[in-house]
């Protein structure tokens, strides 16, 4: 496949939820999977995606369980197990081990499989996540994803939603755009994920683990072994800064950015500073590595 183009590939997950993924750029090249967060798809990836190609990278944008167009869970729960299996999957399906990039939720998936599976990545890229989050930030995400419950009539309606809760974003000319982030069921625009994806224990059988647990995820960042990177939203409500340094501190080896201007969305906001910071990273921290093991294989065949 040439860099220019994309392709859609499927995977099947654990419990045969059918993943669906965008890939982008030449399958010789070192993989990248990005991960979007919750109530997105991986058309928030499309970007970052494409640079990466051109850049000489493997990228794919995947949707999670419950998101876009990849299945929902036949039983209805979403937990951080459900999530890192996935991200296991993925990795077998790619034949290697990847960078994996993960926003919010996609960044905690990625930090529960590296837990279980210290060797899974490449790298690590978590953009303004950590196992310590602002519960008045993730709350307000979730009021926002339960707002749209009962559909909208229009795009339109749909787009004053995202205005209200974007503010700082510039609004759109054409609200087209929103089209592949919503399905539409009897004339109502509903956005691309499970209902079941926010349900509360009332709702539902209590589940085993939690989509934020900062012991868990806490013990799984300490056990990081791989060149990771903290990417932070610099007016991000979510994650503050005291987070970023509890993160910090459990790995020393980890780099930081905080990307000024930027919220939580931090490649929606600004996708040029984020593409930047990504790229220079992946050269200096994964191509450079994977130079050496090349160079150590070839001399020991020599």
């Amino acid at each position: 496949m040439r860099k220019s183009e994309t392709t859609t590939v499927k995977i099947q997950s654990d419990d045969r939820v059918t993943l669906v993924a965008d890939a982008y750029g030449s399958q010789s090249d070192p993989p990248v999977v990005l991960l979007h967060g919750g109530g997105q798809t991986r058309h928030s990836w499309r970007s970052t995606a494409r640079d990466l190609a051109a850049s000489g990278w493997y990228s794919l944008a995947v949707d999670l369980r419950g998101h876009g167009g990849s299945g929902w869970s036949p039983d209805g729960r979403y937990g951080l197990d459900k999530f890192a299996g996935d991200v296991s999957r993925i990795a077998e399906f790619l034949g290697q081990a990847p960078v994996l990039v993960g926003a919010s939720l996609g960044g905690n998936c990625s930090l529960a499989a590296l837990g279980h599976q210290p060797e899974l990545a490449l790298a690590l890229i978590l953009v303004d996540v950590s196992p310590f989050l602002q519960p008045k930030g993730t709350g307000r995400i979730s009021e926002f994803m339960r707002s749209g419950s009962d559909g909208f009539a229009s795009l339109e309606e749909a787009a004053d939603a995202v205005a209200a809760y974007l503010p700082h974003r510039p609004r759109p000319r054409s609200v087209e755009g929103l089209r592949k982030n919503l399905r539409e069921v009897n004339g109502r625009f509903f956005w691309h994920w499970d209902p079941a994806f926010l349900r509360t224990p009332s709702d539902q059988a209590v589940q085993r683990d939690a989509l934020i647990d900062p012991a868990r995820l806490g013990a799984a960042a300490m056990s990081l072994r791989v060149p990771t990177l903290l990417v932070r939203g610099g007016e991000s409500d979510v994650l503050t800064m005291s987070d970023a340094k509890r993160f910090l501190e459990l790995v020393p080896h980890a780099e930081f950015t905080d990307v000024k201007g930027a919220h939580h969305m931090v490649a929606g906001d600004d996708n040029a500073v984020f593409g930047r910071v990504l790229g220079e990273f992946l050269e200096r921290r994964v191509r450079s590595r994977l130079h050496l093991f090349e160079q150590a294989a070839q001399e020991g065949v020599e």
